[in-house]
Formats: C-alpha cells, sequence, structure tokens
C-alpha cells in the first residue's frame, strides 16, 4: 500500500515517434523534473534522489523510459516495486500513433527505429515495438493517440489528467509586467496595453517623487474617472481571455502594461491588476522592470 506521504512519478513511455520527448517537455513546462532516456533499472535510484531532494518547487517526478529491451518486463516489475516501496505513486502515461504515422514521421526526421536492423525493415520495427510494449500500456493511467494531436492538444490532455498534482494555483502562469515606453517596450510580452490616456501623477508637485505602488499615487490614477471605469473593464476583460489561452494550452503568459515612465501610472494598474488575479486564483507574479529608472 502507497504511504500517505507518496510523492509523483509519472513514466512517460510508448511508441517512438509518437511525441514522448513532446509530452516530457510539456510535463517539463508545468513544473515537473523530467529525465529522458533512461534504462528502467535507474528509474528507482532516480526517484530515491528525488524524494530526499524533496523540492517544493517541483510538481513531482517525470521519467521517459526506454523499455525496449529483451528483458524489460522483469526490470519494469522489480522496478515498480521498488518505487512503490518507497513510496512512490507511479502512473504510466503511454503514447502511441496510428501505423501510417509513424512511418511519415520517421520519413520526415530521417532517423532509424531503435528496433531496425538488416532483417527487420521501419514497419516491423514498429509493430514488433508496439507487441513489445502491450504490457506496460495495459497498465497505464493515461494511453493517448497522437495521431491528430497538436503540442496544444497534448497540453490539455496532460493538464486535465494530472491537476491532482498541479499548484492549488490555476495551471497557466501570470506575469505581470510594468515598463516605460521611454526605455521600450519588454520584446517577452504577450499583450501589451497603454496606460498613457490615464491622469499623470508626474505633474501634480505632491505625488511626482512617489509611485503608482502609493496609495496616493494609486488613488489619483484609479480612483476617479477616466481610471475607475477603466479598471474594472480592464480587470473584466483579462478575465475573460485567460481562460481562453489556457484552452489552448497556454501554460505562461506576460501582461505587460506601460506608460511614459514607466514609474507611476502603468505601476498602479499592473498592482491593482496583479492584486485581482491572485484573489482569482493564478499563479501570479509582478516586475516593476523601469520603475526605479525615473
Amino acid at each position: 500500500m502507497t504511504p500517505r506521504n507518496a510523492f509523483t512519478v509519472i513514466i512517460v513511455t510508448g511508441l517512438s515517434g509518437a511525441g514522448k520527448s513532446t509530452a516530457i517537455r510539456v510535463f517539463e513546462d508545468l513544473g515537473f523534473f523530467c529525465v529522458d532516456g533512461l534504462p528502467v533499472s535507474m528509474a528507482p535510484k532516480l526517484a530515491e534522489l528525488f524524494r530526499q531532494k524533496d523540492d517544493p518547487r517541483q510538481r513531482g517526478l517525470v521519467l521517459g523510459l526506454d523499455l525496449r529491451q529483451d528483458d524489460f518486463l522483469e526490470e519494469w516489475n522489480e522496478a515498480l516495486e521498488s518505487m512503490d516501496n518507497m513510496g512512490a505513486r507511479v502512473e504510466i502515461f503511454f503514447v502511441e500513433a496510428r501505423l501510417e504515422t509513424l512511418v511519415t514521421r520517421y520519413a520526415m526526421t530521417r532517423r532509424p527505429h531503435p528496433l531496425e536492423s538488416s532483417s527487420l525493415g521501419l514497419e516491423q520495427a514498429l509493430e514488433k515495438e508496439r507487441d513489445l510494449l502491450a504490457p506496460i500500456r495495459q497498465q497505464a493511467a493515461l494511453a493517448i493517440d497522437s495521431t491528430q494531436y497538436s503540442v496544444h492538444d497534448l497540453r490539455r490532455v496532460i493538464q486535465e489528467k494530472w491537476t491532482t498534482v498541479q499548484e492549488p494555483a490555476r495551471g497557466m502562469r501570470v506575469h505581470v509586467l510594468s515598463f516605460g515606453f521611454k526605455y521600450g517596450m519588454p520584446i517577452e510580452a504577450d499583450l501589451v496595453f497603454d496606460m498613457r490616456f490615464l491622469p499623470n501623477p508626474y505633474f501634480d508637485a505632491d505625488l511626482k517623487a512617489g509611485s503608482g505602488k502609493d496609495d496616493e499615487v494609486a488613488e489619483f490614477v484609479l480612483g476617479r474617472e477616466p481610471g475607475s471605469e477603466f479598471i474594472g473593464r480592464f480587470r473584466d476583460f483579462i478575465d475573460y481571455i485567460l481562460p481562453l489561452y489556457a484552452d489552448e494550452g497556454r501554460y505562461r503568459i506576460t501582461i505587460a502594461i506601460g506608460c511614459t515612465g514607466g514609474r507611476h501610472r502603468s505601476v498602479a494598474v499592473a498592482e491593482n491588476l496583479f492584486a485581482n488575479l491572485k484573489d482569482n486564483g493564478y499563479s501570479v507574479t509582478l516586475e516593476h522592470r523601469h520603475m526605479e529608472l525615473g
């Protein structure tokens, strides 16, 4: 029986060319510690190292295993028992695709299949691999046919299946960034909003030395029209579009908010948006890139 303090180990395996490496990169983007290309015998050792490290920043361990060796089934059963004894909750994610799709993918990459030989062509190698991995597929927590899948589709499937090991905040990470147009727009921004239509505290002698983090400045910018009307509509708009991005498989989005110098208006709006997203359960970070340059 798996102990209460179990940690998650996800085994990613399946047919060569079906998208295992892509799946592992998706897990890595979602905050898992990932290692690809391991022989089965190494899995318990790496799981034990992961358990001892106990890094709260990692949601779990994902291992891409090579299960094509002749004695893999015996080694697999031993590895599974060993990981279970150390408190690992092991789940298998199996990726496959139609034979004609795999043949086409190999033709495009011009790479040989691992089981190809002088006596075994590509199609025969793929069929042999499917037979070898059949017992593992039967144990899979999730098996998908990636024939018609995009990377975004794959990301959605993984997010939906492994929500129990995602952090309490919503899976997509949001980075809110304030900046000054006079210093240049941030190249990493996915969405850019210009706040130069709002009242500017720079021209108020009592507020000029402050920043948008100060209550007085924030009140000046957002506590009256047009700021008060704008901020409500702006937050509603962001609340509306973020789930749409998440549905498309986005795991991270950067919202850049700019004003002339990046000290007053953009900072006030960014602070307000950050607080709203945090209250709504998003995994959100905040950066004021140019606030100290003014």
